[in-house]
């Protein structure tokens, strides 16, 4: 999953400041606790500008020689207008690079407090005309030879397919408008962040991506503020603030496994590189403890295993994510690990029964 959101934007300029970009709250956290990792700084690319080709360029190799085989794009449509395009569009409009991607659309009000409870700056709209003007407009991405597809059918991702008011009819006009500008019908998949174990067939889709970490999967969530549980559950992790909502990335992943063995739909699985948002949420943050690279890779070895019996073309795992560096969550070399996430990477795409053995032992 590929971040945009690293260059400057009117619309970002004038909610959060003039030159806005997620490196401003990247680079001004600070840690909250004994032990807490801020700010997490980037070491080779540095605090890149996506407007800059030769950036672009450098994140793809970095990506194709570490096996990862796409980037998944956040796509932001709303009612026609579209906001953080430019990287893409100019990835579209150059060629460059000639690296396989797809888009998610974050289909999603923006707010103040980069969550859904705080003040709307942009609305996310939605009606029948509007579905055939965002298929059209996403007709020339899926053309283009470098868009990832499976069985020939363009991949595209809906992030909350609830909010759609009519999910089905989305998923309709979109599959038309491409058989009538002469593409095949898209694959499209739902993403169950918020609706975890929902299976979006059901909703007129082809499948679900199966999100992480699983926002309605950690207990207070939703909530701000102190509470009794959440104080003794800090307490018992070495963290004093009673508002901070912290919790250990192996708890998380197990208590996903449980959930995921009563299910009885297909899904294509996703694995978290970490989290941490307090960057962007401060006291009301949400944090991943130990969430390194040896549990990326161990978690990754293990959703990969997961698709081995699934046809090839259907082997999808998706990493969260390439760059969400204001939630903790990033691929990218940083200053602390340098490549150590990319090459554990590597090392999955790479290992032998042996040393797969050996990893989980």
């Amino acid at each position: 999953m590929y971040l945009p959101q690293f260059h400057p934007i009117p619309e970002n300029d004038a909610w959060w400041g003039k030159g806005f970009t997620e490196w401003t709250n990247v680079a001004q956290a600070r840690p909250l606790f004994r032990g807490h990792r801020q700010p997490r700084l980037p070491a080779e690319l540095g605090f890149y500008d996506l407007r800059v080709p030769e950036t672009r360029a450098a994140q793809a190799t970095l990506a194709g020689d570490h096996g990862i085989e796409a980037f998944c794009y956040w796509h932001y449509w709303f009612g026609g207008k579209r906001l953080l395009e430019r990287p893409f569009d100019e990835v579209l409009a150059s060629g460059e690079p000639d690296f396989p991607f797809c888009l998610a659309w974050a289909n999603e009000d923006w707010t103040n407090d980069w969550f859904s409870a705080g003040k709307v700056l942009q609305a996310q709209p939605y009606s029948p005309q509007d579905d055939v003007d965002h298929a059209r407009w996403l007709l020339r991405a899926f053309a283009d030879d470098r868009y990832v597809t499976i069985a020939g059918r363009p991949l595209f991702l809906v992030y909350r397919p609830t909010h759609l008011p009519e999910p089905a009819r989305t998923a309709d006009t979109i599959r038309e408008e491409c058989s009538r500008g002469g593409l095949a019908e898209p694959y499209l998949l739902g993403m169950d962040a918020f609706s975890f174990g929902r299976d979006f067939r059901s909703m007129g889709f082809d499948g679900t991506v199966s999100w992480e970490p699983q926002h309605n999967l950690l207990p207070q969530y939703l909530t701000r503020g102190p509470r009794p549980s959440r104080m003794w559950r800090n307490a018992r992790l070495g963290v004093t603030s009673p508002s901070l909502r912290v919790y250990e990335y192996e708890f998380l992943r197990e208590q996903m496994r449980k959930r995921r063995r009563r299910w009885s739909h297909p899904y294509h699985p996703t694995i978290a590189a970490g989290f941490d948002n307090t960057p962007r949420r401060g006291r009301d943050g949400v944090i991943l403890l130990d969430s390194g690279v040896r549990g990326l890779e161990e978690g990754l070895a293990e959703v990969v295993d997961a698709v081995a019996a699934v046809p090839f073309e259907e082997r999808l795992v998706f990493v969260s994510a390439w760059n969400e560096w204001a939630e903790g969550n990033y691929l990218e070399p940083d200053l602390a690990d340098g490549r150590a996430r990319l090459e554990a990477v590597r090392r999955v795409n790479v290992r032998t029964p042996a040393a797969t053995a050996e990893l989980v032992s």
